[in-house]
């Protein structure tokens, strides 16, 4: 099966991914690689404007890994995965949107 798109990490997604557990890892990774072959709206969703997240239940904790599409290029859909949390409330912290929002900018100034 084809993916619908290919996720991209920036560097803070990665370091957030380091700092956890292993199989916690690998848990996000495996959803995010399942979201791009399935739409799933309980692993990746639209959350506010441009921005998504990638959402994971793991070990009654909730992660979240936000992101924004990237459609300019011809051959291939991407997927720029920004930064992650754990989350510890119902609701998605403000700040953490209007970050990934303010990457997503910096993001098409450097790349168009």
């Amino acid at each position: 099966m084809k993916a619908k798109f290919e996720t991209l990490f920036m560097e803070e997604v990665r370091l957030f991914l380091s700092s956890l557990d292993v199989k916690t890892r690998e848990k996000l990774i495996y959803n995010i690689d399942k979201a791009a072959l399935h739409t799933d709206n309980k692993l990746f969703k639209k959350l506010k404007g441009e921005i998504w997240y990638f959402r994971t239940l793991y070990n009654k904790s909730h992660y979240r890994i936000f992101a924004f599409w990237d459609k300019t290029l011809p051959t291939k859909t991407l997927v720029i995965a920004t930064h992650g949390i754990v989350k510890k409330s119902d609701k998605v912290p403000q700040q953490e949107i209007e970050k990934a929002e303010l990457i997503r900018q910096q993001y098409f100034k450097i790349n168009r």
